[in-house]
């Protein structure tokens, strides 16, 4: 019985790694010097498909793959139907906040109730964000190079992930307010689950067994 693991390349496919081994499975190629998106492991029941991580979650709600992990700011703004969540896996953390560029008095134009432009490629955390502050905000989607919209004046902030801070502060702008913070989660589609409880209830044991060591 085939399993398929949605993942992303980057930070939470480095992090999985180690999470894939507790379970036995090695992904037997170097995914960066490879051009492939499906990769053998060494179990030859299992095998890795590499997406955008914000189609991990459509990959597995719609039977492309049977597990997969995904940040839960994807999660978020994908909706989760059809997944089930067993396990926050606790990597690739950062968090997503509000940013301006420097000097724009952000907590006076919240106060004065002013409209704000906010350029994200979180729509749905955004607005839910500002819904509950009672500000009114224009929401302009973007899908990447966030930190030019409020040098270039397209945008008053933007709502984007925050690791370290660097990128901000590189581009002049700040941090001025936290929405949430953002780790990664074992993500299974609902029918694989009954049709392949064994399997897929070995690799979610064995993730939760090393996560619970770290």
């Amino acid at each position: 019985m085939s399993i398929t693991i949605a993942l992303s390349k980057g930070r939470i496919y480095d992090e999985t790694v180690p999470l894939l081994a507790a379970a036995g499975i090695a992904v037997t190629e170097d995914i960066e010097k490879s051009r492939k998106l499906i990769f053998e492991t060494n179990q030859s029941h299992v095998r890795v498909v590499l997406v955008r991580a914000s189609d991990v979650p459509v990959y597995v709600e719609y039977g492309g793959a049977d597990l997969g992990v995904a940040g839960l700011d994807s999660l978020i703004e994908h909706g989760g139907q059809g997944l089930y969540q067993p396990l926050d896996l606790r990597i690739a953390r950062c968090r997503i906040s509000v940013a301006v560029r420097n000097g724009f008095d952000y907590a006076h134009a919240v106060k004065q109730g002013a409209r704000l432009r906010i350029a994200t490629k979180y729509p749905e955390i955004a607005r839910n964000f500002f819904a509950a502050k009672g500000v009114h905000v224009d929401m302009i989607k973007l899908y990447g190079s966030m930190e030019l919209a409020p040098l270039t004046g397209m945008a008053d902030a933007i709502v984007d992930l925050v690791s370290t801070g660097n990128t901000l502060r590189a581009n002049d702008l700040v941090e001025v307010e936290p929405i949430m913070d953002i780790s990664s989660r074992l993500i299974v589609n609902q029918a694989s689950l009954k049709l392949k409880q064994a399997p897929l209830r070995a690799i979610i044991d064995a993730f939760a067994s090393a996560v619970s060591k770290n």
